[in-house]
């Protein structure tokens, strides 16, 4: 069985899906690996090291993809209208690892059915513990939360701890995380580390304990709406018109006070929730930063705009491109090893090829193509 890792090539991907150490892993498993030349290269990971991991290194996509039986990716595969027929190089029957945005891509969905492809939409993996390994959402939004509290800090104008010196004080900075997910609760730890006086909202309530043990404030209405905000997923649920109304109200005045404001709210398959109206940015001070996590599927800021800085009334508001692949070397790290985690238990002990258990609760919930059809039952047609 042999594993493929072309080089990404959508726009501002810097991240590879295998490194050297997961190389070593996955033959000890069985595979065989090909690894596209400079798959790696913009992560810190040079075609050498694959090979001294037992690697062969293809010249070029369609060389690394053309009998792989396995293909591994940190993107969705790019199709003939984006340039280069990723689909179309796979060999059929293949399996495919990726984040797939299923349910908003139904051309690439289509065109896995078609060329029967296994699919594995690596976004829908079940939040279960034995899947926490397999979690490639988690791995990356921590080092983006991370990251986005970096990014303010760079950009804000002062200094995040209070400081004493002979010359006066500096005052803390006051940050305002809107979301406690994995990225939002990661922010929230950096910009405790760094100094300043942390505050955070999220609509689930059992995120309060969350931003509490962190050593921030939690801001919320927590009305009888709130207390059931949330899914059996752990996702936050959409909130009522009424509820939207007070807890914008809430934090319209809370945010008034605020030199950052880091945005981390997404509804999966849905457009971002509207966090921070224009109003709410023009009663910002001046100098203030807002970064907007969630800017590639519409923002939590009217006002943001993906790949830019906004300037609004003296506050800046940081549109980033994909926050991971800012950290290219940790993120691919992570990936490579939630990829290990996610292929283990598909790998039969006795013959050493993929075997798929329809019944597993993980293959049930990531499996979205097989067998040249749509299995996944999220993606099934309406009757």
């Amino acid at each position: 069985m042999k594993i493929a890792v072309p080089k990404e090539r959508r726009p501002h991907e810097t991240r590879v899906a295998a490194t050297p150490e997961s190389v070593k892993k996955l033959k000890g498993l069985g595979f065989d690996i090909v690894i596209e030349s400079g798959a790696g290269e913009a992560a810190a990971y040079l075609d050498r090291a694959y090979a001294e991991a037992g690697a062969e290194i293809a010249p070029d996509a369609a060389s690394a993809l053309r009998d792989a039986d396995v293909v591994f990716k940190v993107q969705r595969p790019m199709m003939a209208d984006e340039g280069l027929d990723e689909v179309a190089l796979m060999k059929r029957g293949a399996v495919l690892l990726a984040p797939l945005g299923a349910m908003v891509n139904k051309a690439l969905v289509d065109a896995l059915m078609t060329s029967r492809i296994s699919a594995f939409a690596l976004e829908l993996t079940p939040r279960i513990t034995r899947a926490q390994s397999m979690d490639v959402l988690s791995s990356q939004a921590n080092l983006a939360g991370y990251k986005a509290v970096i990014d303010c800090a760079a950009a804000f104008t002062r200094a995040f701890p209070q400081m004493m010196t002979p010359a006066g004080t500096v005052v803390p900075a006051r940050v305002f995380i809107m979301g406690v997910g994995v990225a939002g609760l990661q922010a929230i730890a950096t910009a405790r580390r760094l100094g300043a006086i942390v505050t955070a909202t999220d609509v689930r309530p059992a995120t309060k304990e969350q931003v509490q043990s962190l050593g921030a404030k939690f801001v919320a209405v927590e009305d009888e709406e709130f207390k059931a905000a949330e899914t059996a997923g752990g996702y936050a649920k959409e909130m009522s018109a009424e509820y939207r109304a007070k807890q914008a109200a809430l934090v319209a005045e809370h945010i008034k006070t605020q030199d950052i404001v880091v945005t981390t709210a997404l509804i999966p398959g849905r457009k971002a929730p509207v966090l921070v109206s224009e109003e709410m940015v023009t009663s910002m001070k001046p100098g203030s930063v807002i970064l907007d996590m969630a800017v590639e599927q519409g923002g939590n800021c009217p006002l943001s705009r993906q790949g830019e800085t906004v300037m609004h009334n003296g506050v800046k508001i940081i549109g980033p491109w994909n926050l991971p692949a800012s950290l290219a070397t940790d993120a691919s790290n992570l990936f490579a090893r939630n990829l290990l985690a996610f292929v283990t238990p598909l790998v039969d002990k006795e013959t050493k090829a993929i075997k798929l258990n329809m019944d597993d609760e993980v293959v049930k919930g990531a499996l979205i193509t097989h067998d040249g059809a749509i299995v996944h039952p999220q993606l099934q047609p309406a009757e």
